[in-house]
């Protein structure tokens, strides 16, 4: 079973094409189908990668009998349903970051897929990269002792009007702020107990800039930041009572990681993408269904509630709602 996985593609924008190219780069599986919202976008993004099911409707995506698994690279306000037409129609999925628009949503997809007995999985590659995976098995084998700090950001100058739109869940933190968040909650292995957080509501009053600090319980403490209209550093930093990693630019689809004990640097591992990052979470997903899993270890669905969890705490910091909220 699943010889070689066929996906589908839900969404023809940046994103898609980036998780297209990360397919094809891997022997054991295919992009199968596109679906989009006209026929000619689902057309010209077929022609590009050579697909062979094309679809002008993401319904007849979900029917198509030869998709085994669906992308979502929707936009972040159609993930819950998009999500919910896929598991109906029997597909498993990888949505997108962020999972949903809240964690509210995210329940109700995940209750679908229960119920539907249908795997799922929140696409936030950087768990699977080997740089990160790296980092983590420094952290798992006690060469920087106990984790103590976090230290991140993720911040750039963006014109994307949908950036700026909160009817599309628009805002610096659930598009870019969401990764030191996950760094933090991959060092410490759990949520916040403690949250704080400080937001500049600009353009259509979403965050164009925020700064969030997280406390964990035994006093370990995460201190990160997201901007779309401010250009940041984009190193990762895990401090712990021995020593410290460095995950280098860009953190978040980093090549590189050092391991520093007191002044000095003790090991440095370069580690190469095997395409552009967005395999690796592919791969997970291969691995799953094959072994029949409805969850993935490395990226659970706990680990998805508690992250939108955080995400709405910090939210309410600033008295930020969507419209669909």
């Amino acid at each position: 079973m699943f010889d070689k996985i066929r996906w589908g593609i839900l969404g023809t924008g940046h994103i898609a094409n980036t998780f297209a190219a990360a397919i094809a780069s891997l022997d054991d599986a295919v992009v199968q189908a596109v679906g989009s919202r006209t026929q000619k976008s689902a057309d010209a993004f077929s022609d590009k990668y050579s697909i062979a099911n094309r679809h002008g409707s993401y319904e007849a995506l979900t029917a198509d009998p030869e998709v085994d698994a669906i992308y979502i690279a929707t936009l972040n306000s159609l993930h819950m349903d998009n999500s919910i037409l896929c598991l109906e129609a029997g597909k498993a999925v990888l949505c997108e970051k962020p999972f949903c628009i809240n964690r509210a949503q995210s329940e109700n997809v995940l209750a679908v897929a229960k119920k539907q007995q249908r795997f799922i999985m929140e696409a936030m590659w950087t768990r699977f990269i080997p740089a990160l995976q790296q980092a983590m098995a420094w952290i798992d084998e006690g060469a920087i002792g106990e984790v103590r700090m976090v230290q991140a950001n993720f911040g750039f100058r963006a014109d994307d009007a949908p950036l700026f739109d909160p009817a599309l869940g628009g805002g610096a933190l659930l598009d870019v702020g969401i990764y030191p968040i996950t760094l933090a909650h991959m060092a410490f292995r759990k949520a916040p107990t403690e949250i704080r957080s400080l937001s500049y509501l600009g353009r259509n009053g979403v965050d164009e800039q925020s700064t969030y600090l997280l406390g964990y319980e035994g006093g370990g403490l995460a201190m990160l930041g997201g901007a779309i209209q401010t250009n940041t550093p984009y190193d990762g930093y895990i401090m712990g009572t021995d020593g410290m990693i460095t995950i280098h630019d860009s953190f978040w689809n980093a090549t590189k990681v050092s391991l520093k004990k007191g002044d000095e640097v003790v090991e440095t591992k370069e580690l190469p993408l095997h395409c552009n990052g967005y395999e690796y979470e592919a791969m997970e997903v291969h691995r799953c269904l094959r072994e029949g899993k409805l969850e993935s270890d490395i990226m659970p669905h706990q680990t998805t509630l508690d992250l939108m969890e955080t995400l709405d705490a910090i939210r309410a910091d600033w008295g930020l709602k969507y419209p669909m909220e």
